[in-house]
């Protein structure tokens, strides 16, 4: 394959203090809305509780996996492949449990989701004495778990090996989306060969993997931990998880923390967008290209002393002209030495680069940094020996370093996986990333009948995102209805309006490129009794970006407080008020690291 392909699947592949305002938190008898209605009796059955209950509670052969965190102790817990039937066929969840340090202050179980989805909790666990705070850590056993079908959990395998997949998935992974017609053909073959797969060699757990599984899954771990009510940390696709449970469990909510939040109606679908990709429906794109604009406008504003592109004149002019320029034909990256294109820098492969920095929360930094090198490597070589031929060989090097360097996080993520399946004895047969992926997607959401009409919709969301709308729309197409015909006749699709036994915490950034801040609105505004709490922060979801939202979602977690309603939180790291050192932007300060979210893109990897 030539060089410039793998970069571009890489690229698809990789797409991851004090706070400005105190936060005042509502006391938990406080005369507000979500503290003075009535809440329903725990012991009040519904008809999905009745249904789990039916399961047997797990008794789990815990091993120690102090390789994975220290204290840690792993297992793996059959449950049912359909909770319809509860003693028959099971497929097995991977668990990973961290005790409380201060157990005889223990208040409970905190379980863990990072997104996706399939991401692994259990790796998220692993990691929650890096990035939660420590009264958290303290006071509850942290579970993390691999939801069914994923990562160290029993795989769901739409192709016998990893070649076949390779093969078949050809046209998906080598580009972020098809931009020309003569890759439109391919593209929309290799999504309904993805279906076909799937709803053929993938079942039957293909078609048991929706979200509404999972969270019968998870009231049954939680059951198991001897839990009373949940207490759930979700990010990303997580917060649609802790929202489908908190619908179908309403009685059994202690606690539920949802950031970075999906609108619950838009990716299940309803009739009348069913006609609408559902990743399209998110608005995701849209998120993304306001981000992106208001990047643009601020470096403006900062001047070039702060931010390289304003340098060459209006920023959102510049980057009008690059997209323009790439539209028309890629940029290569050429070996000065040996003439070799190393790279082709394509339309798409901006986009999703600029996707991929927008999920940091020094997106501003990485924003002006990728287009100032797209900008350098597009300009007209200068003489040999003078400044502008220098800066355009370390923008060069730049750009090849960013994307080895996505590549190897890619790899380097990979091999982890390998060696932790190899020391704790879970089977790890290769990477289904997709089709974990897609297999939650497509079970959880209604969806058009042909990936062909994707192509349309995708020049819609173009002239709604340019870039961004066709990025976001192509994911879903492997969901399309006539080839994934797999289905879960259980799969939960609303309503999503159930009061809860207590009130849940609904984290929005406004500028999250992945996760519409709307999508926080919608949700708090549909779950009676919920809180909205608001982040003016940067990249994908907001824990751990100030002390401000960090303090509140744990002393929620804690103590069943809300902060008030209205509050809002500011982000630490704001773009381009720094000065840049030695025309570059500087490294941001080290802080608390951030918790290991995983956007809700197709193979994307963890946030490190």
């Amino acid at each position: 394959m030539h060089r410039g392909r793998r970069a571009v699947a890489v690229v698809l592949a990789a797409v991851g203090t004090v706070a400005a305002t105190t936060l005042v938190v509502a006391p938990a008898n406080a005369s507000s809305a979500s503290s003075t209605v009535a809440t329903p009796s725990a012991a009040a059955p519904t008809a999905e509780s009745r249904k789990v209950d039916r399961v047997p509670t797990p008794r789990p052969r815990w091993f120690t996996c102090s390789q994975l965190a220290p204290g840690a102790t792993c297992a793996s817990v059959p449950l049912p492949l359909d909770y319809d039937d509860p003693t028959g066929p099971t497929t097995d969840v991977a668990v990973l449990r961290v005790p409380a340090r201060k157990p005889a202050h223990r208040i409970g179980t905190l379980f863990l989701n990072p997104g996706g989805p399939g991401g692994s909790g259990v790796e998220m666990a692993a990691a929650s004495s890096f990035f939660l705070s420590p009264d958290l850590l303290d006071r509850f056993d942290v579970v993390g778990f691999d939801p069914r079908g994923t990562n160290f959990s029993d795989p769901v395998r739409c192709w016998g090996n990893l070649g076949d997949q390779s093969d078949a998935l050809g046209p998906i992974l080598s580009t972020p989306f098809p931009y020309r017609r003569a890759q439109t053909g391919p593209y929309v073959r290799a999504a309904e060969a993805f279906g076909r797969a799937c709803s053929t060699t993938g079942r039957p757990l293909s078609g048991s993997m929706s979200t509404a599984e999972v969270a019968r899954d998870l009231d049954v771990l939680r059951r198991m931990t001897g839990d009373a009510r949940l207490t759930y940390l979700g990010f990303s696709y997580g917060s649609y998880l802790g929202t489908v449970y908190a619908s179908m469990f309403p009685n059994r909510v202690r606690a539920v923390a949802v950031d970075g939040v999906i609108d619950p109606v838009a990716w299940a679908g309803t009739a009348a967008t069913a006609g609408f990709p559902q990743t399209q429906r998110l608005r995701s794109g849209e998120a993304a290209a306001r981000a992106v604009h208001e990047l643009l406008v601020r470096c403006g504003r900062a001047g070039r002393l702060f931010c390289q592109l304003a340098g060459r004149g209006d920023p959102v002019h510049t980057y009008a002209s690059i997209t323009t320029r790439l539209k028309a034909a890629p940029a290569r990256v050429v070996d000065p030495e040996t003439g070799e294109v190393l790279y082709e820098v394509t339309y798409p492969v901006l986009v999703a680069l600029l996707l991929g920095v927008l999920y940091a929360p020094d997106a501003g930094s990485g924003v002006d940094a990728v287009l100032s090198e797209v900008a350098s490597i597009l300009e007209q070589p200068a003489p040999a020996g003078t400044p502008g031929a220098r800066r355009q060989a370390a923008a060069r090097a730049a750009l090849a370093a960013r994307i080895d360097g996505r590549a190897e996080a890619a790899r380097s993520a990979a091999r982890a996986k390998e060696r932790l399946a190899h020391s704790t004895g879970w089977a790890f047969p290769y990477d289904n990333s997709p089709e974990a992926f897609q297999s939650v997607l497509c079970t959880d959401g209604l969806n058009p009948a042909r990936a062909s009409s994707w192509a349309r919709a995708a020049e819609v969301g173009d002239r709604r995102a340019p870039g961004f709308g066709r990025l976001w729309t192509w994911a879903s197409a492997p969901c399309a209805s006539s080839t994934w015909t797999v289905r879960d006749e259980d799969a939960y699709r609303g309503p999503f309006t159930r009061r809860t036994a207590h009130p849940v915490l609904v984290v929005g950034n406004y500028w999250d490129p992945a996760t519409s801040y709307q999508g926080a609105v919608t949700t708090a505004r549909l779950l009676p009794g919920s809180r909205l709490l608001s982040s003016d922060s940067w990249g994908h979801t907001a824990y751990g970006t100030s002390a401000c939202v960090t303090g509140a979602v744990g002393r929620y977690l804690l103590t069943q407080r809300l902060p008030i309603a209205g509050a809002t939180c500011v982000g630490d790291l704001q773009p381009f008020t720094q000065p840049l050192e030695d025309g570059a932007p500087r490294p941001p300060a080290a802080g608390r690291p951030l918790p290991p979210v995983v956007p809700p893109f197709a193979g994307a990897v963890p946030r490190r």
